[in-house]
């Protein structure tokens, strides 16, 4: 069994379509008060940066040499869809987990010595980096879960093969968080038993598994933990929808309070969005009342975006009165429509379909909103008729500096501009992997 993860995905586009990055601490997330670190170079993690940790922790530990980036959703898309194309022209069935790992278990390696194992993920990482010119990690195991914590081991840009007769000592170490499928809440039941490694739970017997962690889960995490695991590689069929839902223990009687509440719970459901892949042109909104009954209401983009303002600013505007309707006591997110050919709004924030409307019973609309060009952020890619494409490195005070790069240029030259220069226009992010022909091919292909 294998199991791929690519090294610092997101982090390592941004470092891959704009060379000026390479060596440099990257973090990839929400610029606001409230937003995630999605990813971390190694140069950052050098820090303590991680993803999933507030941005403003993950800043204030790398310090001023910190470059901060917003998600380019449709550049990970593409990127991930051509290193697992490539993939599988040597292991051809994968069960794709998330937009940077897969499991696969190529027939020719059945019973192959652990060198020829070696030899095979040499081969398969090169073609990767040949390919795509990102790096992955390599575990391979008898199964699943040994493979996965050898990738882990094997990071970054590494190979880790485990061999049957090192797996009891392999495991047995191990922090008992390590085992898939042990989360905060397992993790904490165990360790008030004095339970810290993953050979103490596994010293436990089947019915002490049970009875801590319960009568399902209990006994399958304890065969992990011994190291029995014979799960196959599956593939699996993408979501139709990717959804997030909350029940509050007190009813919803405001529309601000839905609005407010409908914020966290779209950006839970885009987190999952964005670990997907995929982009979501259909963006749903469920509320169940206090009488039990539910509501839903839809709107539907003009193209599939990963884009967090507009999609849960959508959210937003979907939204009922509660003073019309009566009180909420459970409110959803939800997009589907999902399509990994996916466009970028030109207009960030809510200026497309997300503007607040003074009447929340009233269907939203695509045409009813001016759409006003908004400043320039940093992160944003442009192209200028001289210097061609490039990406906003710094913006303020009327003036702005972009970096003039892409995948194949190697790192290019920074011109200042004035903000409202006529010649700097925004251009698909796409444009900056320099791989016309590969998404020519890719949109072509796509219904």
């Amino acid at each position: 069994m294998l199991h791929l993860d690519m090294d610092a995905f997101f982090a390592s586009v941004e470092q891959l379509t704009r060379p000026t990055l390479r060596g440099r601490p990257v973090l990839v997330g929400g610029l606001g008060g409230r937003g995630v670190v999605a990813g971390a170079s190694y140069e950052a993690r050098v820090y303590g940066a991680r993803s999933a940790m507030p941005m403003h922790q993950a800043r204030r530990l790398v310090g001023a040499s910190a470059v901060v980036l917003p998600p380019r959703g449709v550049v990970y898309g593409v990127a991930s869809r051509r290193v697992f194309e490539t993939v599988r022209t040597l292991v051809p069935v994968l069960e794709q987990l998330s937009f940077d790992e897969a499991f696969g278990e190529p027939a020719e390696l059945a019973g192959a010595s652990a060198v020829r194992v070696d030899e095979f993920c040499r081969d398969l990482k090169a073609k990767v980096c040949h390919e795509t010119g990102l790096t992955a990690s390599v575990g391979a195991g008898s199964g699943k879960q040994i493979a996965k914590i050898a990738s882990g081991l094997a990071k970054p840009d590494g190979i880790r093969v485990v061999r049957r007769d090192e797996e009891r000592v392999l495991l047995e170490g191990l922090p008992v968080r390590r085992l898939w499928g042990i989360g905060p809440v397992a993790e904490e039941k165990l360790h008030r038993l004095g339970i810290e490694t993953v050979g103490a739970f596994a010293a436990l017997t089947e019915a002490e598994a049970a009875n801590i962690l319960g009568g399902t889960v209990g006994p399958a995490l304890h065969r992990l933990a011994r190291g029995v695991d014979d799960r196959p590689v599956a593939e699996n069929a993408p979501a139709k929808q990717i959804s997030a839902e909350s029940t509050f223990a007190e009813d919803l009687t405001t529309l601000e309070q839905l609005r407010e509440a409908a914020g966290p719970i779209g950006e839970h459901a885009h987190r999952r969005l964005e670990k997907d892949g995929r982009g979501a042109r259909t963006v749903t909104v469920k509320l169940r009342k206090s009488d039990m009954s539910i509501l839903t209401r839809s709107a539907t983009l003009p193209y599939a975006t990963t884009d967090a303002d507009t999609l849960i600013g959508t959210a937003r505007r979907l939204l009922l009165d509660p003073v019309d309707i009566g009180p909420i006591r459970l409110v959803g997110v939800g997009f589907s429509g999902l399509s990994e050919v996916r466009q970028e709004p030109l207009f960030s924030d809510l200026d497309l379909v997300a503007e607040e409307v003074s009447d929340a019973r009233l269907p939203p609309t695509l045409t009813d909103v001016a759409a006003t060009p908004p400043a320039w952020r940093i992160g944003d890619d442009v192209t200028h008729p001289e210097y061609g494409h490039g990406w906003v490195q710094g913006a303020g005070h009327g003036v702005m500096t972009v970096r003039f790069e892409t995948r194949s240029t190697g790192p290019g030259p920074a011109r200042n501009f004035a903000v409202d220069d006529p010649e700097i226009v925004r251009a698909n992010p796409v444009d900056s992997l320099d791989w016309a022909d590969y998404v020519e091919a890719l949109y072509q292909s796509t219904p």
